[in-house]
């Protein structure tokens, strides 16, 4: 990707991928004056760096001719960082929860449209020309909704569009779905399961009446674990005072008691806690924690001991941590081995210390990426620096 630089008497930054779309950096106050100004919405690409999908569309998606031509045309484009800057405040004021996702602003800073995910040339266009016509706005489709509409093509397209920034709405959707729609495709169960968010939402209602049609698709056994997860993270954010910062250790484990072993309950209080700890950058208690909780990881999934690992590589420094997050990263390989996992390995290695085996594993993840599209410019950035 190749980035020009271009400054405009209004002190705008320009950045231009090939033909693709142009993205200005500026002030937020400046480019919805900017909006204002010239009668346009906003096109905002809200990212965040660690997020693939976003890095897959930089690279796949912006640069094209077509959706250059759409976006410049009729936006103000611009790429913000939600985790940084004056992004983690508008991620909260347009209540941004998933990356990538595309919000459309007018120049009184009212959200008219938005989508996410990654998508394709042309239904990246079409998002274009919908957020431009105010009877395919969101706001539009929700009034549709309320007068009534229960088309199951309109249904799903706009619980998707409200899944991660108004569950309780998108909850609504969802229960009139699947009520005009009793045959359930693989497609409807995704569906369902992205939504629910707590074991108190609409959507969970659903997946608890519907589970003889559910079990069909999705393995009865992953419906329990899924089950399960979904009530314990209920009781984990009901126990937890985002004030105080401190968990009701008490009513976590009576509730999660009801359905799981004493044990398995405490097992879960030290996991939850664990990533709480994550979360406040209290990377001490993290690192304690987590060394204790995996002393014996054989049990744990590929997935789970990758995580672990790259969190380690990220954010701790203690060396004899490290070899242990590399012993978690070894066992993920065995376990299933992926360019992420080798990524995570090479990495780890070269923070150690160990150049050697870094470079190998690097090489091994980058031929792995290439073998399942995936994009491995970190990895060799990482190859070349060895």
């Amino acid at each position: 990707m190749k980035k020009t630089a271009i400054l405009s008497f209004l002190f705008f930054t320009v950045i231009a991928f090939g033909q693709g779309i142009k993205f200005e950096e500026a002030k937020w106050s400046t480019l919805l004056a900017k909006a204002k100004k010239e009668n346009k919405l906003i096109f905002v690409d809200a990212y965040a760096v660690w997020c693939g999908p976003c890095k897959l569309m930089v690279k796949n998606i912006f640069p094209l001719e077509s959706v250059g031509n759409e976006y410049n045309a009729h936006f103000i484009n611009t790429k913000i960082d939600m985790e940084k800057g004056e992004g983690i405040d508008l991620a909260k004021k347009y209540n941004v929860k998933a990356f990538p996702t595309y919000l459309f602003i007018n120049g009184d800073g009212e959200e008219v449209h938005r989508t996410l995910g990654y998508v394709e040339e042309g239904d990246f266009i079409q998002f274009a020309k919908d957020a431009q016509d105010p009877n395919k706005r969101l706001s539009a489709l929700k009034q549709k909704f309320e007068k009534g509409e229960n088309s199951p093509e309109f249904l799903k397209n706009l619980a998707g569009l409200t899944m991660y920034n108004d569950a309780e709405f998108s909850g609504k959707v969802m229960q009139r779905y699947f009520t005009v729609k009793p045959a359930l495709d693989q497609d409807d169960v995704q569906m369902l399961l992205t939504g629910i968010q707590s074991s108190e939402s609409p959507a969970y209602t659903i997946f608890k009446n519907r589970k003889e049609d559910i079990v069909k698709i999705f393995p009865a056994d992953k419906y329990e674990k899924f089950d399960k997860s979904i009530r314990l993270n209920t009781i984990a954010k009901k126990s937890y005072n985002a004030e105080t910062k401190k968990f009701d250790d008490a009513y976590f484990l009576t509730e999660s008691q009801k359905f799981l072993g004493k044990e398995e309950s405490e097992m879960f209080l030290k996991k939850v806690k664990s990533s709480r700890a994550l979360r406040d950058k209290d990377f001490a208690t993290y690192e304690k924690m987590n060394l204790e909780l995996y002393k014996d990881y054989a049990a744990a999934t590929s997935e789970e001991l990758n995580s672990l690992a790259w969190n380690f590589f990220e954010n701790i420094n203690t060396k004899s941590s490290l070899e242990m997050a590399v012993k978690w990263a070894q066992e993920s390989v065995k376990k299933n081995e992926n360019y992420a996992n080798t990524d995570t390995l090479a990495n780890l290695y070269n923070k150690i210390g160990d150049k050697k085996n870094a470079k190998i594993w690097a090489e091994k993840s980058i031929q792995l990426a290439k073998s399942s599209g995936e994009d491995a410019a970190d990895t060799e950035k990482l190859l070349k620096s060895l």
